[in-house]
C-alpha cells in the first residue's frame, strides 16, 4: 500500500526490503558485463553512489574504474582509449547531462559497451544506451532520495560481484560467503536504525545549534562523507562538507572553531590510525565532535553499529545515519521537507528533462 504523504523516514524504513529483494534476484537481475575499464557518468547522490561501490568492485575483480561528473567530462574531458564499458547512472531517468554525454558517447563511439542504471527504466536514459538495469528501489517520491541512493550502491556492488564470478576470481562458494555478509548486515539495519535514533535523542539540542557539519572519512568510505554532504544541504540547510582526512589536513582544518560539529567516520580501515589521531587532535578544539564505527561502542558520542563487514562492504551501511540524522535535524529546525522549494530549478537550468513527479 502507497503512503499518502511519505517522508524520508517511510523510505529509509524500506531500506533493508529492498535490500532482501535486490538481493534474491540476484544473479539474474544484474547483466553479464565484459570489459575491465569502465568509465561511470552521474551527477549528485548518483554520483556518490557511485563512490560508494568503486573500491568494493575494484576489490573483488580486475575492473579498473573512472568517475566523472557528465557536463564536466563532456565538454573538458577525452574519452581514454582503453575505456570499454560506460555506466550512466540517474535514479529518475531523466539527469540532462547525463543523458547528453552517453548521446554524444554513442555517436562518435558507439562500439562502447553503453548501461544506463536507473530507477525508471522506460525514461529518457533508456533511448541512449544498449543495456538498461533496474536499480530496483520501487517508487520515492520525496526529493532527497535515500533508498533509491543505497539501492544504486548495492547493485553496483552485485555488479561487480556477478563481474568477479564470471571471469573464475571467485568460485561459488566465495561469491555465496559475499551475499552472505551482505544478508548478515541487513538483518542488522533495524538495530541500526533503532541505535541512530538513540543517538539523536542524546545529541538533539547539540545537533540543531550547528552551525556548520562535516564528516570526515579515509579510504573506501568517501562515497559516505559526500552523501552526507548532499543530504545534509539539501534538508539541514546550514553550511555541511564531507571528505576525505588527507584533503582536510590540507588547508580546511584551519577553518574549524569550537561551534563546527565534527562527525568521524571509521570503517577499521588500515589507515584507520591516522583518522583517530586527527580525531584526538581536533578534540582539543572542536565542543561537538562524533564517531561513527562499525564497531561496537559504549562511548556517548559514538554511534557503534556494530556490524560484522569489511571496509568495502561499509559504504552500503553507514550511509542509514546519515539519512536518518538530516531528516531529524531538518525537522527540529522546522525545515518543512514535504514542502517542495525551487519547484522550477531543474528545468530552468536544464539539469532535468522535466519537474520532478514528488509528494
Amino acid at each position: 500500500m502507497i503512503q499518502k504523504n511519505p517522508t524520508m523516514m517511510t523510505y529509509i524504513n524500506e531500506e533493508p526490503e529492498i535490500f532482501n529483494t535486490i538481493l534474491k534476484g540476484y544473479p539474474e537481475n544484474v547483466p553479464s558485463i565484459t570489459g575491465t575499464n569502465w568509465l561511470i557518468l552521474a551527477t549528485g547522490s548518483s554520483i556518490n553512489a557511485a563512490f560508494s561501490a568503486k573500491y568494493y568492485i575494484e576489490k573483488m575483480t580486475n575492473i579498473h574504474i573512472s568517475i566523472e561528473e557528465p557536463f564536466k567530462f563532456d565538454y573538458y574531458e577525452k574519452l581514454r582509449p582503453e575505456i570499454d564499458v560506460i555506466i550512466g547512472i540517474s535514479q529518475s531517468g531523466e539527469s540532462t547531462s547525463t543523458i547528453n554525454a552517453l548521446q554524444k558517447i554513442s555517436q562518435e563511439h558507439p562500439q562502447i559497451q553503453r548501461i544506463g542504471l536507473t530507477g525508471k527504466t522506460t525514461s529518457e536514459i533508456a533511448t541512449v544506451v544498449v543495456t538498461v538495469i533496474d536499480i530496483e528501489n520501487g517508487e520515492e517520491r520525496v526529493g532527497y532520495v535515500t533508498k533509491g541512493f543505497s539501492a544504486t550502491i548495492l547493485k553496483l556492488m552485485l555488479m561487480g560481484l556477478k563481474a568477479a564470478r564470471n571471469v573464475n576470481l571467485l568460485d561459488a562458494s566465495q561469491e555465496e560467503s559475499e551475499l552472505q555478509e551482505f544478508r548478515k548486515a541487513i538483518a542488522d539495519l533495524p538495530a541500526v536504525i533503532e541505535k541512530t535514533e538513540r543517538f539523536f535523542d542524546r545529541w538533539a539540542v547539540q545537533l540543531v545549534q550547528a552551525s556548520r557539519f562535516t564528516s570526515l572519512c579515509c579510504g573506501s568510505a568517501i562515497g559516505t562523507a559526500l552523501e552526507m554532504q548532499t543530504k545534509f544541504c539539501e534538508t539541514v540547510r546550514v553550511p555541511s562538507q564531507g571528505m576525505d582526512i588527507e584533503v582536510f589536513m590540507h588547508g580546511p582544518y584551519l577553518e574549524v572553531n569550537p561551534n563546527h560539529q565534527l562527525f568521524f567516520i571509521e570503517t577499521n580501515s588500515p589507515v584507520n590510525d591516522r583518522l583517530l589521531r586527527l580525531r584526538d587532535y581536533e578534540q582539543q578544539h572542536v565542543k561537538n565532535l562524533y564517531t561513527l564505527t562499525l564497531n561496537k561502542s559504549n562511548d556517548d558520542r559514538t554511534l557503534g553499529l556494530d556490524l560484522e563487514i569489511d571496509e568495502y562492504k561499509a559504504p552500503l551501511f553507514m550511509i542509514v545515519p546519515f539519512q536518518l540524522l538530516a531528516h531529524h535535524i531538518a525537522e527540529a529546525l522546522g525545515n518543512n521537507l514535504p514542502k517542495r522549494i525551487y519547484t522550477d530549478f531543474g528545468v530552468a537550468m536544464n539539469s532535468k528533462t522535466k519537474p520532478g513527479d514528488y509528494a
